[in-house]
């Protein structure tokens, strides 16, 4: 039987994954959207900025960002200026921290489907009088749709299994921050290979069905389309 706190644990990661991925989706689609149609020079600059968490070490990411949220950082020494804690060693902080790290998961997709989204349709929408915030709720959206199932999906599997950039910016604190990634590295110091081999399987488990969700709604899409 899985313990009790791993159990806490799996929950801990699950709740992470879908606050972050949730908050993602609402600050990148007009970021992606954005990218996809602007003719700005600093598009380049953006770009990388976004893919950068792609090679970075995720420690040395964990390590600024723990410089910056931690007490003595210019934001978590903002927020205990004003009366509020800083964010290192929270829950809060995890999700900043993920968030920052899946950032190319979903800027990316979003950016794709709607660079395929615009073109000629938007503009006979125009011509039909549709607003722009119209035209992008009833035409764009719809047609992005598979570039949203993409990027929810990559974001929320790629939360489960992060471990060093948590690590860093949450520590391993059972009941608050401890994932299930972190779980499972303390039950093989422990030499606990079958709590660790529970863990692993649910990880497994469902990542692999998270991406077959994926392919196989992203098949009927295409069919639909067609």
């Amino acid at each position: 039987m899985i313990s009790e706190a791993d159990l806490t644990a799996l929950w801990i990661t699950l709740k992470l994954a879908v606050v972050s991925t949730l908050l993602l989706l609402l600050i990148c689609a007009p970021l992606a959207w954005w990218l996809a149609h602007t003719h700005s020079r600093a598009k380049v600059l953006v770009e990388a900025l976004v893919a950068l968490p792609l090679v970075l070490p995720p420690t040395v990411m964990g390590f600024y960002l723990l410089v910056l949220l931690g007490p003595q950082g210019a934001l978590g020494g903002f927020l205990e200026s004003v009366g509020m804690d800083h964010l290192a060693f929270s829950f809060s902080g995890l999700v900043v921290g993920s968030m920052l790290f899946s950032l190319p998961f979903v800027v990316q997709p979003l950016q794709n489907a709607f660079t395929t989204a615009g073109g000629r349709v938007l503009e006979v929408a125009a011509t039909l009088r549709a607003s722009p915030l119209d035209r992008f709720f009833s035409v764009v959206l719809p047609l992005s749709r598979r570039g949203f199932l993409t990027a929810s999906v990559l974001s929320f599997a790629h939360t489960l299994g992060e471990f060093g950039m948590i690590l860093m910016i949450g520590g391993n604190i059972p009941g608050r921050t401890q994932v299930a990634s972190i779980a499972i590295y303390d039950h093989v110091e422990a030499m606990d290979y079958s709590a660790a081999h529970q863990l692993s399987l649910i990880l497994v488990l469902a990542s692999f069905a998270l991406l077959l969700a994926v392919f196989a709604l992203n098949r009927r899409f295409k069919v639909v389309s067609l």
